[in-house]
């Protein structure tokens, strides 16, 4: 008997959800979200007989070596759909993540039909099959999905009688497995990472690296993060994670290795952030007889091609609102390259004036211009009790308010409540914004005084006002020299200024992930080489001098010139550093390196004022550099922040299979664990203090 086509087909229709999804990071947890209590182990001690029949029942015997061989299919199979009392359907899908739907017609095959109906959702199973069904001839009709008759069926293994499966369920971070299963978009984060993985290093050994483990078991040094320290069996003695391969790389150049590449797994106990893990992922890098261009040139080369592989204009898909590359969409073949993506250099103190931040977004439109002091001494004088004041400016066109003009005036007002109090009680003053409004005198922007006309134009670049759109002030002491802070006061308010104005819809929307315009690289230059102690919460390099290594201690000055400015003002010196960042996240760093020991002791023990106990754990590397060691450069990409990215996510925990909390706790297996008095008396250690 033929499967009718209208019936076979009218099943996937009746299957497609018509409600709309959100991303799984914005879901308001729902009644029928999962429940923590719905698994939980059998009590009942089994049998022998147990055992064995559940053995037999569900062994592997039959699982096919090549999906589709001799009709045979394994895969998950998701929830039936019974169009009658003789008619079944269901998706399986296969390892490979394509998709096959399962007809199970109790008039051509009664007892797989009934077995096909016994099984839960989600099982594994593994099925036998008839030719595929016919398609219809009504091409509004087809799908994409290939549709068999199943002869046989066995599952391989059960599944949570009350498991509740649908795209609104939330499941808990202690049930990963299942949140990993359901939400596709999070598998299709992970593919992607894996196929990006391999794309970057296929790039490197195309330029002649050699892929080269360090030890993950290191020293405590102060490199400028808290280290995990492991204790060992002998009293007193502990190995520190690496916070990163540094000193190995270092160690490998003068060694006769000429380019260096390790995934390198790296370990900071630092503070929780949305975009920072405890442990993480960064490709490292190191090349012998480079300097910074060379390294510069290296990685975007690799980048860029890996983004040219990628395809993005094909690639990128809606999953649950968010999207992301479907490593089984990218394109195969030669094909017309998709719009190539822009690479942007910048140095840090022009980031600095025209962005107010070390990690520039270019997405968001405009920038920040300097107002002339004598074009706004009035206006000045009421925004700060600054004598001779920095005054910046940005605008923000506002799209659409029409004659709603009070819009946009109710949301600053607003804003300027919300803001953090770093900025709200700011020293050098308040932030003042203006809405333009025709209705008011002088457009809405007479406090600026008689210039308004002049200062507006520069406030916008040139390009005018229009009604409701947005003009931010914001004054600031004149810098004596270089600028040393990762950004100023205008810098924050801009960025968070545009994040909330976007959420209610008051600006246009950023570029789509996967276009071109989504993804702005900026190489920023030319960053400080120190920066004063106690600007944050690292330790630096535990000197006694009131200045840390901005990056790290064994980062090169830029020139002769600033290893001048060493020994009478450290703080405006400018090192051979760089970092590589992507839609203001900063998903890379490097600098050239120290190789000569001389400047590196004097650094360590001149400037930093470092203990010599200090320097002493040093003394590898010292032996190192002497021993003839070549000009390096190096850089480290964060895997996690770049995949995450390239991804739609703003938290790296989407794109680590199993990640850590803000707490730096592992939910899934419950880690960390309270450890006991016997456990640490083999390393020596008591438990002191409340426990």
């Amino acid at each position: 008997m033929a499967l009718p086509l209208s019936r076979c087909r009218a099943s996937m229709r009746l299957s497609i959800r018509t409600r709309s999804l959100i991303p799984l990071r914005a879901r308001p947890i729902l009644p029928r979200s999962f429940s923590q209590s719905s698994i939980a182990y059998s009590k009942t001690q089994p049998t022998k007989d147990d055992v064995l029949n559940l053995w037999d029942q569900y062994s592997n015997a039959g699982i096919p070596t090549t999906p589709g061989a001799n009709g045979q299919y394994a895969g998950f199979m998701n929830k039936r759909r019974n169009m009658s009392s003789k008619l079944s359907f269901a998706d399986l899908v296969l390892p490979s993540g394509e998709v096959i739907q399962l007809c199970a017609d109790s008039t051509k095959y009664p007892e797989a039909s009934a077995l096909f109906r016994s099984i839960r959702a989600t099982s594994p199973v593994v099925v036998s099959t008839e030719s595929e069904a016919n398609t219809s001839p009504d091409a509004e009709k087809q799908s994409s999905k290939r549709t068999f008759y199943v002869k046989d069926i066995r599952p391989l293994n059960d599944v949570q009688q009350n498991l509740i499966v649908t795209p609104d369920v939330i499941f808990p971070d202690t049930k990963r497995h299942y949140q990993l299963r359901h939400h596709p978009e999070l598998l299709a984060r992970l593919q992607f990472r894996s196929w990006l993985k391999g794309q970057l290093t296929a790039g490197l050994q195309d330029k002649g690296f050699t892929d080269i483990e360090t030890p993950t078991l290191f020293k405590s040094t102060p490199e400028g993060a808290r280290e995990f320290l492991v204790p060992t069996r002998r009293p007193g003695y502990a190995y520190a994670l690496t916070q990163s391969p540094q000193q190995y790389k270092q160690v490998l150049m003068a060694s006769g290795v000429s380019r260096y590449m390790q995934w390198a797994r790296c370990y900071r106990d630092e503070d929780a952030r949305t975009d920072r893990q405890p442990e993480f992922t960064q490709l490292d890098m190191e090349w012998a007889f480079a300097n910074a261009e060379v390294v510069r040139k290296d990685v975007t080369d690799i980048v860029l091609r890996s983004l040219e592989a990628l395809r993005p204009a094909h690639s990128y898909k809606t999953i649950r609102g968010s999207r992301v590359p479907v490593v089984s969409d990218i394109p195969e073949g030669s094909r017309p390259a998709d719009e190539p993506h822009k690479v942007t250099t910048l140095t840090f103190q022009d980031c600095i004036s025209m962005y107010g931040t070390d990690k520039p977004d270019l997405r968001l439109p405009g920038r920040i211009y300097a107002i002339p002091n004598e074009m706004c001494e009035q206006f000045a004088s009421m925004m700060t009790y600054l004598q001779d004041p920095l005054i910046e400016a940005f605008h923000i066109p506002v799209k659409d308010v029409d004659d709603d003009i009070p819009r946009p005036k109710r949301f600053t007002e607003q804003f300027i409540e919300s803001l953090p109090k770093h900025l709200r009680e700011n020293k050098d003053g308040m932030p003042v914004i203006l809405v333009c409004d025709s209705r008011q005198p002088r457009g809405g922007f007479s406090s600026l005084g008689v210039e308004c006309d002049e200062i507006v134009n520069i406030a916008t670049g040139g390009k005018g006002v229009l009604e409701g759109d947005i003009l931010v002030f914001q004054a600031r002491e004149k810098p004596k020299g270089q600028y040393y802070r990762a950004s100023t006061a205008i810098g924050e308010i801009r960025n968070e200024l545009y994040r909330k104005l976007l959420g209610d819809g008051l600006v246009e929307d950023l570029p789509a992930p996967g276009t071109p315009e989504s993804m702005q690289f900026v190489w920023v230059t030319d960053f400080p080489m120190f920066k004063p102690t106690g600007e944050d919460n690292d330790p630096g390099q535990e000197g006694s001098a009131g200045i840390a290594a901005a990056h790290h201690p064994f980062t090169a000055p830029k020139s002769k010139y600033d290893l001048e400015l060493l020994f009478t003002d450290p703080l405006q010196a400018k090192s051979a550093a760089y970092d590589l960042v992507l839609n203001g996240v900063e998903v890379g760093g490097g600098s050239e390196r120290i190789h000569i020991p001389t400047v590196q002791e004097f650094i360590m023990r001149d400037i930093l004022k470092m203990k010599d106990s200090r320097i002493e754990d040093f003394a590898h590397l010292f032996d190192a550099l002497r021993a003839g060691c070549p000009p390096h450069a190096g850089f480290a990409l964060g895997f996690d922040r770049l995949v995450a990215l390239l991804t739609d996510t703003t938290t790296v925990r989407d794109v680590i299979a199993f990640p850590k909390t803000m707490k730096g706790d592992d939910p899934f297996v419950k880690a960390p664990t309270r450890v006991t008095a016997e456990q640490l008396a083999p390393y020596g250690l008591q438990l002191r203090g409340k426990q």
